[in-house]
């Protein structure tokens, strides 16, 4: 049976990677099991393949955005063709490993 995560948060961001396919991050902030704010990565069919934390939540959007990230809801050109993925979270495993939070595709 595949590990649940709980995500409360639905403010999405989106970095598209390809043709069809997303990278999409929630971030979770001032929960007793992780202080300050932890970015969570989904895959298009709600796995979480991947997870980085931060000192803030105005912290993690800045590192968002410098790495490629935006805010899907100011975004109503991508809401016409691109839905995001749905609850429940489940962990997942990402092709190429935990890409994010290795340091191979993020820039501090």
């Amino acid at each position: 049976m595949p590990d649940s995560v709980g995500i409360e948060s639905r403010d999405y961001w989106v970095k598209v990677v390809g043709m069809l396919q997303q990278n999409w991050a929630l971030i979770e902030t001032d929960g007793a099991a992780f202080p300050g704010a932890r970015v969570f990565f989904i895959n298009d069919g709600s796995g979480v393949f991947d997870e980085m934390s931060f000192r803030s939540n105005d912290d993690a959007m800045r590192a968002l955005r410098k790495n490629g990230f935006s805010r899907y809801a100011d975004d109503r050109e991508l809401q016409s063709f691109i839905v995001p993925p749905a609850p429940p979270f489940e962990r997942s495993q990402h092709p190429n490993g935990a890409i994010y939070s290795s340091g191979r595709y993020w820039q501090l």
